[in-house]
């Protein structure tokens, strides 16, 4: 707790000391841009109203056993919830909703966040992602890197039917549009063609949302690219293409930071990073009997943090997201124009057919039997339970 209280102090000192410079050159925070001198309040609402989860503590302990905080290894789960987090706003609130403490906001906003709660059977808790991690050769209470919470948030979101998104996360540096677009399509139920039963549920909820304005039979997509920008230091020749990034409409920042420090990385201002810091912790915060959330805590109203962009390690992961076809059509061109335009080095490849050196591209289903995922962790409790009552029983 004196580590803790310490580590708060330290988070506010530094956010006061980092107010943004008087400057004329724009600053670009998710696909928008905000000019200091005309609109700083318009700047710092915008980032307000990211969703901000960082290190909790006293929460029920992960795996029954395990620990009731993730203070010291959680941070890049805690990034890579807010990169999802960001995802989800987009998808229902749209990227220009706008969050103000004490105001009410609409339902959809405290779904979302109770996506995210430190409870077991929240689909993306802290819980979730970790056991999640144990598949990918994480233990629990071990540091991840990017790569591995895409790869966990990938697996995790095929048990979210509300949200249902289709989460790419790409290989060996290489966007396929082609396989990218078997996942996010599929085909109306009325086609008249047989289809497995995972197709036939997906169609069903695609009809659902198309109400919502969303193109029939495309899923809404989070585009994950884990990047390595160099060797021991991001390469110079990857800074221009990483903050164009940045300016795309699309954009969910990137995941990334120092060695064993994550930060999410939502913005530029000239050549230093803006992002949201998780290493603060603060206490476990649950929903209220009416399904609103406190959500106070959830939101950084102080200055962001910054750090200069060679300062970063090359280790990293880029994420968009596409609500519409016609959106992930536009990255492909921006992609085009913007970063692989003439250089010498691509910080990675966008190509139109799937490798046929790489084995075939299966879009991932929800399994029928799982190791992990919140409807099995209810039903190995209630089977503890039923054993627990046994023992009473026989005694």
């Amino acid at each position: 707790s004196v580590l803790s209280r310490y580590e708060n102090q330290i988070t506010i000192l530094s956010d006061y000391l980092e107010e943004f410079p008087e400057t004329d050159e724009p600053v670009w925070i998710l696909g928008r841009q905000h000019h200091l001198n005309t609109d700083k309040s318009k700047l710092l609402l915008d980032i307000s109203a990211r969703l901000w989860f960082t290190y909790r503590r006293k929460f029920s302990p992960i795996g029954g056993t395990g620990p009731s905080s993730d203070a010291g290894w959680g941070c890049m789960l805690r990034c890579g919830q807010m990169m999802l987090a960001q995802a989800l706003i987009c998808r229902h609130l749209g990227r220009d909703w706008q969050w103000e403490k004490h105001k009410k906001q609409p339902e959809e906003y405290h779904r979302i966040l109770q996506c995210f709660l430190d409870r077991k059977d929240c689909c993306y808790s802290i819980h979730q992602m970790a056991q999640m991690g144990v598949g990918e050769g994480k233990s629990i209470g071990e540091w991840f890197g990017p790569n591995t919470v895409a790869q966990v948030l990938k697996k995790l979101a095929l048990f979210d039917e509300w949200n249902s998104l289709a989460v790419y996360v790409s290989m060996d540096n290489t966007v396929v549009i082609e396989d990218i677009k078997k996942m996010c399509w599929f085909p109306a139920q009325s086609s008249g063609v047989a289809h497995s039963s995972a197709h036939l549920h997906r169609s069903a909820l695609g009809q659902n949302k198309n109400t919502a304005g969303l193109c029939p039979g495309w899923k809404p997509l989070l585009l994950i690219i884990p990047l390595r920008l160099g060797i021991n230091h991001i390469n110079p020749v990857y800074i221009d293409a990483f903050k164009e990034c940045f300016k795309m409409p699309q954009s969910l920042g990137a995941l990334g930071g120092k060695p064993n420090n994550a930060y999410y990385f939502i913005g530029f201002l000239g050549n230093e990073l803006i992002y949201l810091d998780p290493h603060t912790t603060q206490s476990f915060v649950d929903s209220e009997e009416n399904g609103t959330v406190d959500d106070e805590s959830f939101h950084c109203q102080q200055a962001p943090h910054r750090m200069k962009i060679m300062n970063l390690d090359p280790s990293v992961a880029l994420g968009f997201f596409c609500k519409e076809e016609c959106d992930f059509d536009n990255w492909c061109s921006l992609v085009q124009k913007e970063i692989l335009k003439q250089q010498s080095l691509r910080m990675f490849e966008l190509v139109q057919k799937h490798p046929p050196h790489w084995p075939p591209f299966i879009p991932p289903t929800k399994p029928e039997v799982t190791t992990t995922g919140a409807e099995l962790i209810e039903s190995t409790d209630k089977l503890f339970e039923l054993e627990e009552e046994f023992e009473i029983l026989s005694v």
